[in-house]
């Protein structure tokens, strides 16, 4: 992969977080943000697989099905925009949230953490 399919800019698929929160079964979610952020407050079925350990092999460990569509999210929609270069290089149907986990709980949508779920 290109160096700079690695920089946060540019565009790629995405969705808003009231689509997202309407679909969200039909839905695999990535959560790139470190694991100390995704602990703090997350989606519902997400995985963490921080943006610093995107390898092919580390993807490809989630076993996320190529028919179903993935959502990477980070905090502000800028690590998701690698991930999503990264999963549709390897074949996935892949898209980012837009405005990240900040626009989700704009939204006041549930989030789960450590602690207890919220929402």
């Amino acid at each position: 992969m290109k160096l700079t399919n690695w920089l946060p800019f540019g565009k790629v698929p995405e969705i808003s977080a009231s689509e997202l929160a309407k679909e969200l079964d039909s839905w695999k979610i990535v959560d790139v943000r470190t694991v100390s952020e995704f602990e703090n407050g997350h989606i519902e079925g997400a995985v963490n697989l921080p943006i610093t350990a995107f390898t092919d092999e580390n993807v490809l460990g989630l076993q996320l099905a190529k028919d179903k569509r993935v959502i990477a999210i980070c905090r502000s929609a800028h690590r998701s925009i690698p991930a999503v270069r990264k999963l549709k290089a390897l074949g996935f149907n892949a898209y980012q949230l837009k405005g990240g986990m900040i626009s989700w709980r704009d939204k006041g949508l549930p989030e789960k953490s450590n602690e207890s779920e919220a929402g």
